[in-house]
């Protein structure tokens, strides 16, 4: 089963979870109750097993009795990333096999709950009220409610969630409906109601509150944030719903009602989360002329590949951002051209290179499918999954020869496994099947099956990508790696006036590749002759500043400091941190830094900065 689990849905699964919760900013904690709806597998068997982390446990009953029930919080292991295991014993009416469970739980968040970030007023960008956002995956929902936390389990959800009266809560669910209580202090509290009718699991429950505005984009979609973010949001997502549409013909029904977008504030960490109905943004992709909008294709993506078919463990978490990227591609080849398509997989496979590099001392996590017996899937995250899965794909893709009949098969494999979850030997035996005529003709034979899934480091191959789009990238940074001293001075900015961001992007990251790193006069004059200081992409930016550290260009150590501090996606501080801690100049530098700003980056952040920075104990 899920080595990341306590849980044994095998004998006892939950299919219905009901929230009844207050958001508490005082204390810093959710309280109130979570009614289960399971069904007993077996009749040997008398337990359900549910994971928590850190979880305050103050009853369990019968929902239907309010008879108290028999529970244990078994002991844990300090240094163990799982929590632990809440052991409800059953009443021996449920112990018949397919026998209904119905419980209920009284429990309480700890303030230092992983999944749940609490901001202050002054964290925020109005200044004025407190924000809450949380964020599961992979196994942090068992910080937020005892839960069965693995994704080979799917529910579905409803809830009750009452936030201070001048604040509005959202939920990866359908909001169903609000109403004004008072409370206890006479205070104003309000109470916002959600139901989510398609099954998923535990690491797409999400929850934020604050002072948040809305502002409709589409048909079926809006854009949440404060509201002093909320107009350039709902200008750089304007397309969302013509992106839906690309997408719904590529995959087919979307089957999640509404899409809305939700801006959070900086310390987010990640470039968005696919929680069903409403996915998380990062502000760092506001470019100000949409030219980050790939990741909106790729959360949106996740509504088929991943929320709709889900990877059985996350062993198989390739099948959830390999399918996902090779979707997302798509999606830009159709709104913009093929050309487009390939740039970015072009772009990913640095990625790719880069992520293979950075796991030189744990090669075995470099594997499409890697064991993770008793490892944190956080420490497993990178770009593996997503650009060697979708890799695979585009060979694969390339085999078959036909890009129409490979979407038709993307069709069927999620019809197929639609609402379920998946495992790699499953995606592989419906591949070959739906392909049996190409593969009874030999189409598939040089296929190195097991050097792609588990192999280490880099695929067996690397796809053939047409390189057309990023021929003037590579001119431009081979004639900047080939050029002396004395020849400098030929570069100007007449080099770069016919790139757009992508194309920036693109040349930054060729240079990054180079070993050694391109040394600082040369970077030095780059600025003189582009004035990359001045670009506020946050993707351009990033890459600037990594070229500069690598490169030991001590002026800009403060740039790189000002950008970790400015916001907590991983994606970018965890490489600038690492850069800065590898320069014995700037090593001390980096852990100031990182210490002065740890409160302010999110619980999965900080831990995997300090697991960078070699502060785990």
């Amino acid at each position: 089963m899920d080595p990341n689990s306590f849980s044994e849905p095998d004998l006892c699964i939950c299919k219905h979870l009901h929230f009844n919760i207050e958001v508490l900013f005082e204390k810093k904690v959710l309280h109130g109750s979570l009614r289960l709806q399971a069904v007993n597998k077996s009749s040997n068997n008398n337990r359900l097993i549910l994971d928590t982390n850190k979880l305050k446990i103050l009853s369990v009953s019968d929902a239907k009795t309010g008879h108290h029930m028999q529970w244990e919080v078994q002991p844990m292991n300090s240094k163990s990333p799982f929590g632990s295991a809440l052991v409800i014993t059953l009443p021996s009416s449920s112990s018949r096999d397919g026998e209904a469970v119905d419980l209920e739980v009284l429990y309480e968040t700890s303030p230092e709950a992983s999944a749940v970030q609490w901001l202050a007023a002054e964290q925020t960008v109005g200044k004025t009220h407190p924000y809450l956002f949380t964020q599961c995956q992979a196994i942090h929902a068992r910080s937020m409610f005892p839960c069965q936390d693995t994704p080979s389990v799917k529910t579905t959800y409803s809830a009750e969630v009452i936030v201070p009266g001048e604040l509005t809560a959202l939920m990866s669910a359908i909001p169903t409906g609000n109403h004004v209580v008072s409370g206890n202090d006479k205070s104003s509290r309000k109470v916002f109601t959600f139901e989510q009718k398609v099954p998923i699991p535990s690491y797409l429950v999400a929850l934020a509150v604050g002072a948040l505005e809305s502002r409709q984009i589409g048909a079926r979609s809006s854009v949440w944030s404060e509201k002093e973010v909320v107009d350039s949001a709902a200008y750089e997502f304007a397309h969302t719903e013509d992106m839906l549409n690309v997408a719904e013909g590529i995959c087919g029904p979307y089957v999640w009602e509404k899409y809305d977008l939700l801006v959070l504030p900086p310390s987010f960490p990640y470039g968005g989360m696919e929680n069903p109905c409403l996915t998380f943004v990062t502000p760092t992709v506001l470019a100000g002329d949409r030219s980050l909008v790939n990741v909106v294709a790729h959360e949106l993506s996740h509504s088929w590949t991943g929320n709709l078919v889900t990877n059985h463990t996350w062993e198989h978490f390739w099948l959830n951002e390999g399918f996902t990227v090779f979707v997302e591609r798509k999606i830009m080849g159709r709104m913009f051209d093929e050309k487009m398509r390939h740039f970015h997989c072009i772009g990913g496979w640095k990625a790719l290179v880069n992520s293979v590099n950075d796991f030189k001392d744990a090669i075995h996590l470099t594997s499409l499918v890697p064991n993770l017996e008793g490892i944190d899937p956080d420490d497993a995250f990178s770009s593996v999954p997503y650009e060697k899965g979708s890799a695979l794909l585009f060979y694969l893709e390339c085999l078959v020869g036909d890009h129409d009949q490979f979407e038709l098969y993307l069709r069927s494999y999620i019809e197929t496994f639609k609402y379920k979850t998946v495992t790699t030997d499953q995606w592989k035996h419906h591949f070959l099947t739906y392909f049996h005529k190409q593969a009874e003709q030999g189409v598939f034979s040089e296929v190195d099956w097991d050097g792609w899934l588990f192999g280490h480091g880099l695929p067996p191959c690397k796809p053939a990508y047409n390189t057309a789009g990023v021929d003037a990238c590579t001119d431009l940074c081979q004639k900047w790696i080939a050029a002396s001293d004395e020849q400098l001075d030929s570069f100007s900015p007449e080099d770069i006036k016919d790139f757009n961001s992508h194309h920036l992007i693109e040349f930054l990251s060729l240079l990054l590749l180079e070993k050694p790193p391109v040394d600082i006069a040369k970077v030095k004059t780059m600025q003189c002759a582009y004035n990359l200081h001045s670009y506020k992409n946050a993707e351009i930016r990033f890459r600037w500043l990594r070229l500069c550290v690598k490169a030991g260009w001590e002026d800009v150590f403060s740039m790189a400091v000002t950008f970790v501090s400015e916001q907590g996606r991983m994606k970018f501080v965890r490489p600038l941190y690492r850069d800065l801690y590898a320069h014995e100049k700037s090593r001390a530098l980096a852990l100031s830094t990182f210490h002065s700003l740890k409160p302010l980056y999110h619980h999965i952040t900080a831990n995997m900065l300090e697991k960078d920075l070699d502060l785990r104990q």
